[in-house]
């Protein structure tokens, strides 16, 4: 499968006239060179950012199956193999408007007696039986560390590490697992991915959710033992950086007129752009930097007078004055 996706995303490279070959070099470029390609090639792009974590996944999977005992559920294997199949369809029918059926005999494809119902749900399962291996004995080290290599795999390549988790951080790991940390602040990053199903049949996708606020971000070219993609660790207090005074300072309005605006397209019911912190009984709102570009993008299209005639007497209260507490 992954071979399969790398003659794939080169032959889609080709396709829309691209090159598979850097200048004066011999060999063409390698799996995760395509991948940057169809991810942000202006021409090429054929990939979101969960399509190339589907990639990335299958990829640093394969890796590990190569040079590591790698144990794999049921579950896990149905997850990872038909969301890379149902990708792999997708991309054939989009750019070549070719079927994969065509190619191969339907009753080949990835299906499973057991198929899990949520990604969350399959994180439990699986923490479960490698708490109780890792709580039973010491004898069952290897078992617990097999089991546990996957998840570390995942984390990795979802966090922009291609390099396997070494001995010392699969024991590392188990110990966690045996003091009952849970295994969303194990593995952060594996807890921002989803299910999500696609048309009819049994087609799925893994898709990163964005709630978090941390940003997916392309690793750059070079870095060594780097997959494509990342998902960006960041404090939430740093991403979100910008209070109202400051955001409004940054698009030359004042903080009225700036809420105003915020509150017309609805800014606030969007988490890329806005969350409030509560400390204590305190209540922060803040914006990110995505808001802030946002609106300087939106501002050149809005009537600013017509907005704020429409939401004045909201943050006013009629008295021409903005009312305290409005953010």
């Amino acid at each position: 499968m992954d071979r399969g996706f790398e003659l794939l995303l080169k032959s889609i490279i080709l396709h829309r006239n691209g090159s598979i070959r850097e200048k004066n070099e011999k060999q063409t470029i390698g799996f995760n060179q395509c991948v940057r390609k169809c991810l942000s090639g202006r021409r090429i792009k054929c990939l979101s950012e969960s399509d190339a974590f589907t990639i990335q996944i299958t990829n640093s999977l394969r890796d590990a199956a190569q040079h590591h005992i790698l144990e794999v559920s049921e579950q896990q294997l149905f997850v990872y193999t038909q969301s890379a199949v149902t990708l792999y369809r997708r991309l054939l029918e989009e750019v070549f408007s070719q079927k994969l059926t065509d190619h191969m005999p339907e009753r080949i494809l990835p299906i499973s007696g057991n198929p899990p119902v949520d990604f969350s749900t399959l994180m439990e399962s699986e923490f479960g039986e490698i708490r109780q291996i890792v709580t039973s004995s010491k004898r069952k080290t290897l078992d617990a560390k097999s089991k546990i290599l996957p998840f570390a795999i995942i984390e990795c390549s979802l966090n922009g590490i291609h390099t396997q988790p070494t001995e010392k951080e699969l024991s590392e790991i188990s110990k966690r697992i045996k003091e009952g940390e849970m295994w969303q602040t194990i593995f952060p990053a594996i807890n921002k991915l989803s299910i999500s199903p696609e048309g009819k049949g049994f087609v799925i996708s893994l898709r990163v959710t964005k709630n978090e606020g941390n940003p997916v971000y392309i690793v750059p070219e070079g870095t060594p033992g780097a997959t494509a993609l990342a998902i960006k660790k960041v404090n939430d207090f740093d991403y979100y950086s910008l209070n109202l005074e400051k955001l409004a300072g940054k698009i030359g309005l004042t903080p009225p007129k700036t809420i105003a605006v915020i509150r017309d397209l609805e800014l606030q019911k969007n988490s890329e752009h806005y969350k409030e912190f509560r400390i204590g009984a305190s209540i922060f709102k803040r914006y990110s930097p995505n808001c802030l570009d946002y609106l300087k993008k939106k501002l050149p299209e809005l009537d600013i007078d017509e907005i704020w005639s429409k939401h004045k007497h909201f943050l006013t209260g009629g008295t021409g004055r903005k009312k305290t507490g409005v953010r």
